[in-house]
């Protein structure tokens, strides 16, 4: 990955601009998508229509498949976390999503999932976290905004 058109994204993220920002993070969404080119891109498709289809063991079983094939691709660790959090293994989730950060430290969607997962387990203090972290590196991101409130009101 070209680290400066990377930190150049980084930092469109950042600007009071929408449309700057939402094609910033479009851009990078491709860019961790397609980080394994087509092999890794049609494994995450294929598992992602399995489980619209309901088959949530055969996606996962896709998932694990490329993440054994390709244990640096952290899309398809982010994909297998998301599997996981929408069947409700939230602690799956979070260890699939802190792999997500070791090997991309500025996936906002990880952070964001990690928020979800604590919020789920009632863990408000670290979903806190999470969205926060998410919000450092996308700022303007209005449902992290909101989610911070939602917890901070349950703690309360």
């Amino acid at each position: 990955m070209d680290s400066l058109f990377i930190n150049s994204l980084l930092e469109d993220l950042k600007n009071p601009n929408e449309s700057v920002r939402e094609l910033a993070t479009r851009k990078l969404w491709r860019i961790w998508f397609q980080q394994k080119g087509i092999y890794g891109l049609e494994m995450i498709d294929r598992s992602q229509k399995l489980l619209d289809a309901g088959k949530v063991a055969e996606a996962e079983q896709v998932l694990n498949e490329l993440i054994s094939d390709q244990p640096d691709f952290a899309e398809a660790w982010n994909r297998r976390g998301f599997l996981y959090y929408t069947i409700g293994e939230y602690q799956k989730s979070l260890l699939d999503c802190q792999k997500v950060i070791e090997l991309n430290s500025f996936h906002f969607g990880a952070f964001h999932g990690m928020g979800l997962c604590y919020a789920a387990l009632g863990r408000y203090v670290e979903a806190i976290q999470s969205f926060r972290r998410a919000l450092a590196i996308q700022p303007y991101s209005l449902v992290n905004q909101k989610l911070i409130l939602e917890c901070t009101m349950r703690l309360s």
